[in-house]
Order: structure tokens, then C-alpha cells, then sequence
């Protein structure tokens, strides 16, 4: 196997490890084997403890014990990283209402009505993944590298599936409705409406998640 081979084999099971910790597959203080992840992945230890040292240097692991866990968050840096989520993310629903062309905002209206429907169904194994893929089109269409990159980065902890799971009923329905209020601001293409209600929006979830989050 060539060095190119082995970096992009190393990045991809990092892209999967990551997600299973950012989507909450792995909990926190969750034990993670190297052995048991490589038979897992079905790749060798090195690009398992590679990918578990730059994913120690991002915070989301911790090495204890000759092995490693996955980092608990405590309250008060859930609400550091949601301050970072507010302003970023609000910036980007600003630049998504103002330049955003009229294919993003097609994706970001189908995206949003997709996920109303399956919570007016009852579908709550979507909620997350609905989230998620609205909040990455209207990051999408903000047409910024860097801000997606730096979104990217702040979202250590969000919205996942061990939270959505303590979701009630009316506070998942609740989230569709602020989701609403942030598209409408972008279709009508004011950016003014849209960072206020992205941060409304996040603010709202934070608060939620603080009370579920213990």
C-alpha cells in the first residue's frame, strides 16, 4: 500500500469514527478498543490509533487507562460550543438568504418540507438526520469554505440521537417550527430575519439540550 493509500484509508475511517461519536453511536464515556474497532472496520490498528489521536486533539477523546474513551462534555461546554454554533450559524443563514442562488434554496425548501412530513407521520428515527441535512444545506448555501470549515469544527457536541431520543412529541414538533421560521427568512431573502432566527433557533435547542443532558 503506497503513503497516498494509507493517508486517505487513515482519513476515511477518521470521517467514520468521528461520526459515530458526533451522532452519539458512541456514547460518552464509551470505551473504544483499537482491536475491536479494527476488526470492526476491517482495517489494521494504525489508522485506527491515528485517527484516535487527532480526534484526542479535537476533544472528542480521551486517552485513559492505555486506552481510550469518548469524551462527556460537561454542561457548561455544551453551552461554550452552542455560543460558537449561534454565531456562525447565524452568519450563515444571513449569507444563505442574501447570495444564496435559487438552486441551494430549492434543496434548503425540500429539506425542510421532507423533515416536516416525516415528524407529522410520527418518523422520529428522522429527526436528526433531517436536522442535520437542513443545517448543512443552508451551510452549503452560504457559499463560504471557511465558515463551513469552522462549523464544522465547533460542532463537537449537537443535536444527536441519544438527545433526540429525549425529545418529546410537542419539543420535536417545536423544532420543525423554528426551522420554519429560518427558511421562510431565507426564500424571502432577508438576511436580517434569517441570522435572528438561526440564532433563535440554536438558542432554543441549547436550552432544551441542558435540560435533557445531565
Amino acid at each position: 500500500m503506497t503513503a497516498s493509500e494509507i493517508g486517505t484509508l487513515s482519513d476515511e475511517v477518521y470521517r467514520r469514527l468521528r461520526h459515530a461519536i458526533v451522532k452519539g453511536e458512541h456514547r460518552p464515556n464509551a470505551r473504544l478498543i483499537e482491536a475491536e474497532l479494527a476488526e470492526q472496520m476491517q482495517v489494521s490498528r494504525t489508522p485506527i490509533r491515528d485517527s484516535l489521536l487527532r480526534l484526542a486533539g479535537e476533544g472528542l477523546v480521551l486517552s485513559r487507562r492505555r486506552g481510550w474513551v469518548v469524551r462527556e462534555h460537561t454542561t457548561d461546554e455544551i453551552a461554550e460550543i452552542y455560543g460558537v454554533r449561534l454565531a456562525l450559524e447565524g452568519y450563515a443563514a444571513r449569507l444563505a438568504a442574501t447570495i444564496g442562488d435559487d438552486t441551494a434554496h430549492d434543496r434548503i425548501r425540500s429539506i425542510h418540507e421532507r423533515g416536516a412530513a416525516d415528524q407529522n407521520r410520527g418518523a422520529r428515527e428522522r429527526l436528526v438526520d433531517d436536522n442535520d441535512d437542513l443545517h448543512e444545506a443552508i451551510v452549503d448555501a452560504a457559499q463560504n469554505a471557511r465558515l463551513k470549515e469552522s462549523i464544522n469544527q465547533s460542532c463537537e457536541y449537537f443535536f444527536n440521537h441519544r438527545v433526540a431520543d429525549l425529545y418529546s412529541d410537542e419539543e420535536a414538533m417545536q423544532s420543525i417550527a423554528s426551522h420554519d421560521v429560518v427558511v421562510r427568512a431565507i426564500l424571502a431573502r432577508d438576511g436580517d430575519a434569517a441570522e435572528a432566527a438561526m440564532r433563535a433557533h440554536i438558542a432554543e435547542a441549547l436550552t432544551l439540550i441542558r435540560n435533557k443532558v445531565r
